[in-house]
């Protein structure tokens, strides 16, 4: 049995260093022939981004970078802090963007009382640059759900790089400043990407599957989407709920994956950040972190004017 589990040790270790080799290669393949999964008017194209794009090829791809990135940066803290700052100036931006998702979720709700209940309207028409769009009411009612879904899932980062997320503290709050980031960067790395890392492979071919037909799996081999690629085409899901109701259900689909994205980009600039401030010591806390102060902001014009 020693020698079963030692050979089986030596067997998965050699096929992680396998890997971690090719995925070099993988790395080099895709940036010099961009067309190859980049043009989805070739059907081959398609299929080779369904499939690398919830593989362990890219698991490894982006393992590598990682690793690459965190040793460069151990070296140069500038590359880190690079990366910490553009990461977080994406997630706040973003989500600062598509927060205006929730006003106009508001104003939407408004008009739509305002037509129905008052002017008694049952379609409403827009046509800015003379192709007119008319909808019925109850699918603009329903589209309110995706202005949610934006907020929801494109200003998570937003939330989590401006630390308005409610936490469960039992021993945080009494450890010390190295504890902490160390709890930090471990939760990134043992909690945040696994975690993320599930969600990314069930929302990218649930994605998929409403997009494309004949319908794909994370269980189809290269080879099975090979032979699907000779009748693949584009069958992008408009079925709604009521036969008058939202019928772009797949755009929740497309959120779930970006939810998932902009979150393993803020989990790693988590991950970076919490390192290089205990690194550098406790005058980089809060390094180059932009946070929004409003709040503070009009507290302390209010205690000017008392």
């Amino acid at each position: 049995m020693d020698g079963e589990t030692g050979g089986g040790l030596l067997g998965a270790l050699g096929w992680v260093i396998t890997q971690l080799a090719q995925s070099l290669y993988n790395i080099g393949w895709a940036l010099i022939h961009p067309g190859q999964w980049l043009n989805w008017s070739d059907p081959m194209a398609i299929m080779r981004i369904v499939y690398y794009g919830g593989s362990v090829q890219l698991f490894f791809a982006l393992f590598t970078i990682f690793a690459i990135l965190t040793i460069v940066g151990l070296w140069r803290h500038s590359v880190l802090w690079g990366y910490v700052r553009g990461a977080e100036w994406l997630g706040n931006n973003v989500g600062r963007l598509m927060a205006w998702a929730g006003l106009l979720m508001v104003l939407q709700q408004t008009l739509i009382v305002f037509l129905q209940r008052i002017f008694l309207v049952s379609e409403i028409s827009i046509g800015p640059f003379g192709k007119v769009f008319t909808k019925d009411l109850s699918w603009y009612a329903e589209e309110l759900k995706l202005y949610n879904a934006i907020v929801v899932a494109l200003c998570c980062a937003y939330t989590f790089i401006q630390g308005g997320h409610v936490r469960v503290d039992l021993v945080y709050g009494v450890v010390s400043r190295r504890t902490k980031k160390i709890i930090d960067m471990a939760g990134s790395l043992l909690f945040m990407i696994p975690a993320l890392t599930v969600m990314w492979m069930y929302s990218w071919y649930f994605l998929w599957r409403h997009l494309i037909t004949p319908k794909v799996s994370a269980s189809d081999t290269f080879e099975q989407l090979e032979r699907k690629a000779r009748i693949v085409k584009w069958n992008v899901e408009t079925i709604g709920f009521s036969p008058n109701g939202f019928n772009a259900y797949f755009l929740f689909k497309v959120l779930i994956f970006a939810f998932c994205v902009m979150m393993v980009i803020q989990a790693m600039a988590f991950f970076y950040r919490n390192l290089l401030e205990l690194r550098e010591g406790a005058a980089s806390d809060g390094k180059y972190l932009e946070k929004d102060r409003l709040g503070d902001e009009t507290a302390e014009k209010v205690a000017e004017i008392h």
